[in-house]
Order: C-alpha cells, then structure tokens, then sequence
C-alpha cells in the first residue's frame, strides 16, 4: 500500500510526538500507521494558523478527502482528512450550535470563530524545528554574507549547517520561510531538512550537502566538458523556472519567489554536476492565489534596492534605483539578467568552447574588465551608462544549436527588462542544446 503524504510542521513542545506517526522529509511526512492527515490550526487574527499538521497517530476514520472543520474551542481546531497534503490548509464552515473539541495540548474551553472562509495556503509556511544536540559540526566549509557554513551530521548523513549571527535573525527569518513554502521539494532548489538553535544561541539552516560546494568554487577548480556545461545549464534554469512558478498541486500553493540575489556563490553543484539555488536571504514571496498581474510583493518598496544582492549580478534597473520593488515581474526579470551572467560564468570554463586554446581562469562577471572588486559607480556606467556586457568570444559562433549562445545571453541580459527572456523561455532554448559537442 502507497504512504499516505501529509503536510508535516511541529512545533518544539510536540515534535517529539509527531515524529511517532511517519518518516518526515523536509516538509512532508509518510503515514506509518494510518491512511489519514490531521491538522491542527489556531484562530490568530481572523485566520486560522498551523499548529501542527502530520500524519494521525492512529487508525482512525477520515472519509473527507479535504480538511474541513465547523467548531473550535479555545481559538483551535481540527480536521482529518484522506488525501496526499490534504492538510495543508482548512476549510472553516461553522455551526450554530459549538461543541467542546481539544487543542493539541489537549485543553478544553469554548468560543466560535463565524465568518471566517478558507484562505490561501501560500500563506502558510510549514517547518521542522531540529533538536541540534543530536548533530556534531565537523568543520566550517564556506562564509557567506550573512552565515558561516559548515559540514556535520545528522542521522547518519552528513548535511550543511548554516549558523546565522544572532544579528543577522531576520535574514535567518526570510530564508527559512522561502524553504518551508508548500511545494518548495524540488531538484533545482537546495534540500531544506530543517532548523534549529545551536547551544550557543546562533539559528542555523539544516541542508543537504552538495558535494562540490558553490558553482563559484566548482569554477575555479574545475575546467569542464561540454556535456558538463549543459547538465549545469539545465539544471541551473529549471530550478529558476520553479523558483518563479505560480504551482497548485494537491490543494496547496507555492506563489512565486524571485530570488534577487542570484550569484555563483549561491548556487551548489552536487556530485553529479547538477546545479541547485540556495541563500534565499534576499529573496520576495510574491503572494497571491490569482494571477501575474495580481502578485504583491512581499517587500518594503522604501528599502534601499541596492542593498539586495551581490554587485556585479545587479540588473541595469537596480544599478539605475529605477526598479519598482512593488512589481513581482520586474523582480523576477531581474534574476533572469543575473542568470544570463551565470550562463556565460560556467561557459567560459567549458575546454570544448574553447578548441585548441587555453580555457580562461574562472572570473566572475565584469571582472576582466573592471577588476576584482568593482564599485557601484563603476558598474553604474559600464552596465547602465556603457550598456557593456562581458565579452563573448566569437568561436562560440560555431557551436552547432537551434539558438547560439551569444543569442541567449543577450536575450537574458537585454538592457530592457520586459525584452529579457522569461526563465521559461530561456530553459526551453537551453533544452534546445545538444548533449554531445562536434563541430
């Protein structure tokens, strides 16, 4: 018999217990006992909040297929349910007449909640917290902007460990919400098992480990072969193209996601030289259940846009301040700029595109031309002012595809935003290149 599949969140005083119900993977949990999902929500606000959502502990009737529920008592509700991630949000139909239920600290009291309709299950985020004492550190394998990762084990396995400074909580806050979002699983986004609290107070981030850290360190050690170049590239942009997606599967929402702060230090390479997004720190939930032109950005539009993001990956836009932060397109268009960088990053390190010349040292972008470590005002005039790009060599002209790859890269890093590529449209050009090289 198939597991059935439940949303699984737990909070630290219950986890224990729902851990006793199934295996948990990230943000799903696989019945052990049982063909039934269970929820428990609390009335916060007008809207009722996860509590805790898994797999029932027991064999019990639940011949709804969705999580619907007509009493509370003490601001709680329940529901069972008897289909995959049926519990990811409730639908609240009340009665006339309330009856006494349990929280799941099994308290009892009496009140009504009238009015209240389903809401989007895009709002909730659901999350595991970790008890870190059952992981060691082993040691410190890359420092980001806002943490410091390291290598260690969990279970058995080994994982990252991203430990966030106690003043960098809200970065912490940002990107832990961006992993726990509905239907965030796939193999272009970085593996998110769980959080925590080390014992010295510091949040950390729980990931799958990639074998051969960041694209930027996979670079600058590796010369690659063509093949290589177009797993990394596929890989790189189905991630981004599922990043950007508006997904309904199984009643729950992912909303769309623009990253805002794409660089080859935030994406991983796996052993098998598939790319994944990470570092999500930046990133804006575009929050909606209706249509593109009905996204709202999560996002102060009175914060400073230049502080979002690596220098030498922001869009002309950005650079200019002229972004409108309140437009989940110009968002989302801003990370395809970003990915066209990218793109031509892993390409120059590719000895197939380079014939019988000596493949260039790894540089990140606009570095041969403004140096290492460019400014704001540098990048300011050569990318708004100048409209310069990196250069291209003019071998890649003979490659044999539908669409050559200078065409793509100057697609995604048009000056104009809305003449960009969609990361849609760039993947289906990149499925477009051929696995094998010959001239």
């Amino acid at each position: 018999m198939q597991l059935r599949r439940c949303t699984f969140f737990a909070s630290s005083r219950n986890i224990d217990k729902a851990m006793q119900s199934g295996d948990v993977n990230g943000t799903v949990q696989f019945c052990a006992k049982t063909q039934c999902c269970i929820g428990f929500f609390e009335l916060i606000d007008g809207h009722f909040r996860p509590d805790l959502l898994g797999c029932s502990l027991g064999e019990t009737p639940c011949p709804d297929t969705t999580c619907s529920a007509s009493t509370n008592v003490d601001n709680y509700t329940k529901c069972l349910c008897s289909s995959d991630f049926c519990n990811t949000n409730i639908t609240w139909s009340p009665e006339t007449k309330q009856t006494q239920a349990l929280n799941p600290q099994g308290e009892k009291a009496a009140s009504s909640n009238k009015g209240w309709t389903s809401h989007c299950s895009c709002y909730i985020s659901t999350m595991s917290d970790i008890d870190m004492e059952n992981i060691k550190l082993q040691k410190i394998v890359a420092c980001g902007r806002y943490g410091i990762v390291w290598q260690g084990s969990y279970q058995g396995n080994v994982v990252a460990l991203k430990l966030f400074p106690v003043k960098n909580h809200h970065e912490f806050t940002r990107e832990r919400a961006i992993y726990a979002l509905p239907l965030m699983l796939h193999a272009g986004i970085a593996h998110f098992l769980g959080a925590g609290r080390a014992v010295s107070g510091e949040p950390v981030l729980v990931l799958k480990l990639a074998s051969h850290g960041s694209l930027n360190s996979y670079l600058s050690k590796t010369v690659i072969t063509w093949r290589d170049a177009v797993t990394l590239s596929k890989s790189l942009v189905e991630g981004l193209v599922y990043l950007h997606s508006d997904l309904y599967s199984n009643g729950m929402h992912k909303p769309p996601v623009a990253h805002r702060d794409l660089s080859s230090n935030n994406v991983l390479v796996h052993a098998d030289a598939t790319c994944a997004l990470c570092d999500f720190g930046c990133a804006t939930v575009l929050h909606s259940c209706g249509s593109p032109e009905q996204w709202q950005c999560q996002s102060s539009t009175s914060q400073d846009p230049v502080q979002l993001g690596t220098l030498c990956y922001m869009c002309p836009e950005i650079l200019d301040r002229s972004v409108d932060l309140s437009s989940g397109r110009c968002l989302l268009q801003g990370d395809v700029y970003a990915l066209g960088l990218l793109l031509w990053e892993m390409w120059m390190r590719c000895s197939d595109l380079f014939f019988d010349q000596a493949v260039p040292e790894h540089h990140l972008p606009y570095e041969a031309e403004l140096g290492p470590r460019p400014t704001l005002e540098q990048l300011f005039v050569f990318v708004f002012e100048k409209r310069g790009r990196p250069a291209i060599p003019s071998t890649w002209s003979k490659v044999p595809q539908n669409f050559s790859l200078q065409e793509i890269l100057e697609d995604c890093w048009d000056h104009d935003p809305d003449a960009r590529l969609t990361a849609h449209c760039a993947a289906n050009r990149i499925a477009s290149l051929p696995t094998e090289y010959s001239l």
